[in-house]
């Protein structure tokens, strides 16, 4: 007598369906959302770091350029608006909030553009140690910016391509109820490029 013909067909029966439902999706897809939620929290430090810094960077500004008044009541304005769109991981699947958050950031990274473009009119401020280190400090937070970006995107490819695909994609709709995540894309031309300032000699 096989092994086989020692257990009772009611006995194989439910080892056969955990077998078959791991295969559907059951830990994956949650597995790959989390993943993808973490992603976002990533996004999200980073245009927190980057905020962080540009209160420096307008007060250093301000100090030096009283004439750059508007550029700078417009960078803190876009601030301000940039901070106050959240995007919490449960609406990873409402494209119209990503997308209000993304034109938030992009104003926000237009306003810096122009303010540190700005700066090439005053001489001591480009030799200010304060404002280099600034400088150089959200450079490479916009650099940090678009790897975060760019993590988040693969991730919510991979989970996207999950749960619409045999066999997790069984499992993600009927069990998890899963909807796609909407992938991060720079509002305009460039918005994901760090500011770019030649200062010349």
């Amino acid at each position: 007598m096989t092994i086989l013909r020692r257990f009772s067909p009611a006995f194989l029966l439910p080892l056969l369906s955990a077998f078959a439902l791991s295969a559907c999706g059951i830990n994956s897809v949650p597995a790959a959302e989390e993943v993808a939620k973490a992603k976002w929290a990533d996004v999200q430090a980073q245009y927190q770091r980057r905020s962080n810094l540009v209160g420096n960077l307008v007060a250093t500004v301000k100090a030096a350029g009283k004439q750059e008044q508007d550029t700078l009541v417009k960078v803190t304005e876009a601030r301000a608006k940039a901070t106050s769109v959240q995007v919490n991981a449960e609406d990873l699947s409402d494209p119209a909030k990503v997308q209000q958050f993304q034109q938030a950031q992009a104003q926000l990274s237009q306003g810096l553009g122009r303010l540190l473009a700005s700066v090439e009119a005053y001489p001591d401020l480009k030799t200010n140690q304060n404002f280099l280190d600034l400088q150089s400090q959200l450079e490479g937070t916009e650099n940090r910016i678009a790897v975060a970006i760019r993590d988040y995107n693969e991730a919510v490819r991979a989970y996207n391509t999950r749960i619409r695909t045999f066999p997790d994609a069984i499992g993600a709709k009927i069990i998890h109820g899963a909807k796609p995540m909407t992938p991060f894309h720079a509002t305009t031309p460039g918005a994901e490029e760090a500011p770019k300032v030649d200062f010349g000699n």
